[in-house]
């Protein structure tokens, strides 16, 4: 019988009424559950003849399988002045054997729905391998292959290296990365810790360096196989003898574990990154080994600090003071000295307080005990979240491999969480009191310079440099104050047709004119990149400055349009901006801005740099105005270097020219001769390259 609606209340009057009676809400949290054991699954560690080393965790849930194969072979070994090596190697090692190239090697593990790679990190090199367990053979018999038998063809090794490269070129075009980069060497120095791969060293590294690295670094000796998933012990022993077993080579000295030298006061390196909206705030120092005690309660100190959305850097400075974009905190651990670090991501005008407020709550970890509300807190995330990092039989092989690989001790990953639910709050005082070393920071700044050097000079002393490294003094990276030094007469009138190309393949072309009368010069340009997009230019120019009078563009970009229309007028600019978006709906952007005098459009870059008097080492600060992004800039432009190159038009004697400072950084080809003629643009972080056709 179907209940009336009647019924239905009288049945929920009486359900609220015992509930009322019984007090059945809670008034106060349930106490915390008891720390389980975190059943992490046993391994068994074995030894072949040859020195390799054969962990093994039988995991019978799923029927996969994981294979890592580790060497001491990470960036903390590449040669110096040969940065990148391993991660070169790492890129290029699956990529053909004695017996397979490397599309043979990708269709065996694709076909069977698995995968092989390698990587590389600062202490390690790792060549890894999974599949279905049905297939665990064929794992065995790639991995070992590629370890013993990779050739390293050169037009891989030149594709990789590209790669590289581009990847390079955009991760000093952001902020995080080149900070990074930055506080790397501000906490080892020179030792291989500190030291990162440049273009230089990039292209210094050849084939036969890959090829020594790895027969002297690739070697059985002292090498770590960790195998996990649906196996047996017995199965994995005799698949490895079969893979392994004849494979010669003892194991090489153990590195000396890298140190760094200590600060005896805090100092903050500014790296200038010109018309930056944001800063990039970084602060730490060096810690300990990997097996220090400390590392516990140092690990709940710094998640209190940085760990998450309830920690105090995030709540303080971004949720209360509204300065901060991100704010995060972590505790690194290498093979020798670790370290820790706090970063902000944070508006200009409020950098030089943000660092205080950093600073602040960095010594309060150090002088005061954290509420007991908080390392609870700490607790439960970093406790309970640990056995999400073993749920697959990769992660359970990549887990015990760090544990192994650091010397970290057997009982680590068992008592992991035990460990860290038994710190107390004077060990978190103690440790962030012994590991934070307070007055002798490391403290990198990746900002607009000229904003940010007199109010961070009043928190410490300040070291001011480029994107590169290199120190520059404040007046050298001013706007400048009036135009460009351009003549005119060192820019040829030209109407050039380029092709555009990505990884060295034609995606589409570029016609762009230039044409001079007695009072403007006139600069158009037309951009076909087929489905990607296009887009036309028109740009008035004086003739007597290349000052911008107006510009205009019209195109598509991914399906949208794109569009600028902007009117110079002395040290003013006008007009509007749509911008494609990544939701689909392009944005619009009213643009009415008072500019330093002698301003570039970035539109007009390739009228401007033919026309200044370039020579070999030469360098010049221009005031740019990027209108997409609304963001006036401080462009320098630097002749590097002079050689041949040859583009679809023949071979031309030219300068390099680095233009960096705005949205992309740009490599530029100009002929040394006048007047000067654009040869190529390579652009940063990408493989895209226009080269001149006639």
């Amino acid at each position: 019988m179907r209940p009336t609606v009647a019924g239905i209340a009288l049945a929920l009057a009486a359900a609220v009424g015992r509930l009322s009676a019984q007090d059945s809400f809670p008034t106060h949290p349930p106490a915390p559950a008891r720390v389980l054991p975190v059943q992490f699954p046993p391994y068994k560690d074995v030894h072949l003849a040859n020195g390799l080393e054969l962990l093994v965790i039988e995991r019978h849930d799923h029927p996969v399988v994981s294979l890592s194969l580790n060497f001491r072979a990470g960036a903390a070994s590449d040669p110096e002045g040969k940065e990148g090596l391993s991660s070169l190697a790492a890129d290029v090692i699956t990529k053909g054997t004695t017996h397979r190239s490397g599309d043979q090697i990708a269709t065996a593990i694709e076909a069977v729905g698995g995968g092989l790679d390698a990587s590389s990190g600062e202490d390690f090199f790792t060549i890894s391998g999974d599949a279905l367990s049905d297939q665990v053979a064929l794992v065995f018999d790639l991995v070992s292959e590629v370890a013993q038998h990779a050739t390293f063809p050169a037009d891989e090794v030149e594709l990789a290296r590209t790669r590289q490269l581009s990847a390079l070129a955009l991760s000093l075009s952001e902020p995080q990365s080149l900070a990074s980069r930055m506080f790397a060497h501000e906490i080892y120095g020179d030792n291989p810790y500190g030291r990162s791969e440049s273009e230089a060293s990039l292209r210094a590294i050849t084939a036969d360096d890959l090829a020594r690295f790895a027969r002297s670094r690739i070697r059985p000796g002292g090498a770590l196989l960790v195998v996990a998933g649906d196996v047996t012990l017995e199965q994995v022993q005799a698949l490895a003898q079969h893979a392994f077993g004849d494979w010669m080579g003892a194991g090489l000295p153990a590195p000396n574990v890298l140190s760094a030298s200590p600060k005896h006061a805090s100092d903050i390196l500014l790296v200038n990154r010109p018309g930056s909206n944001q800063s990039t705030v970084l602060v730490g120092n060096p810690t300990t080994p990997p097996w220090d005690p400390r590392y516990y309660g140092a690990r709940i100190a710094t998640y209190v600090l940085g760990g998450g959305a309830d920690s105090r850097l995030f709540r303080v400075v971004r949720e209360e003071k509204s300065w901060a974009y991100d704010a995060h905190a972590a505790l690194r651990r290498n093979r020798g000295l670790g370290y820790w670090v706090a970063a902000v991501e944070v508006r200009t005008a409020a950098t030089d307080s943000a660092l205080v407020e950093m600073l602040h709550q960095i010594e309060l970890l150090r002088t005061d005990l954290v509420p007991d509300s908080e390392v609870r807190a700490a607790k439960g995330y970093l406790v309970g979240s640990f056995p999400l990092n073993i749920e697959t039989s990769s992660e359970v092989a990549q887990q015990v491999s760090t544990v192994k690989l650091l010397g970290l001790d057997p009982d680590y990953l068992n008592l992991y969480r035990t460990r860290l639910d038994a710190v107390t709050r004077e060990e978190v005082r103690s440790a962030a009191l012994s590991l934070y070393h307070a007055g002798a920071f490391s403290i990198v700044v990746v900002g607009d310079a000229v904003a940010l050097y007199a109010p961070l000079n009043a928190i410490a002393s300040v070291r001011l440099v480029d994107a590169d490294g290199h120190p520059v003094r404040l007046e050298d990276i001013a706007p400048p104050p009036g135009p460009p030094p351009v003549d005119l007469s060192r820019l040829a009138v030209h109407s050039d047709s380029f092709a555009v190309f990505a990884a060295g393949t034609v995606i589409g072309g570029k016609r762009a004119t230039l044409t001079k009368s007695q009072d403007s010069v006139v600069y158009t340009e037309t951009v076909s990149l087929g489905p990607a997009g296009n887009q036309h230019l028109t740009a008035l120019l004086d003739t007597g400055t290349l000052a911008p009078r107006r510009v205009d563009a019209v195109g598509m970009a991914g399906g949208q349009a794109r569009e600028t229309h902007l009117v110079y007028q002395g040290a003013h600019v006008q007009g509007t901006v749509i911008v494609p978006m990544a939701g689909g709906h392009p944005m619009t952007l009213t643009i009415d801005t008072t500019l330093v005098p002698g301003t570039v459009d970035e539109n007009t870059l390739e009228v401007v740099i033919p026309a200044l008097p370039l020579g070999l080492g030469q360098r010049f600060s221009l005031a740019g105005f990027a209108a997409d992004q609304k963001r006036a800039e401080v462009l320098t432009v630097a002749v590097q270097d002079s050689g041949t190159v040859t583009v679809p038009a023949g071979t031309f004697q030219t300068y390099k020219v680095l233009v960096s400072g705005g949205k992309t950084p740009l490599t530029m080809f100009v002929t040394t001769a006048t007047p000067h003629r654009l040869i190529s643009v390579d652009v940063g972080g990408t493989t895209v390259s226009f080269q001149l056709v006639q």
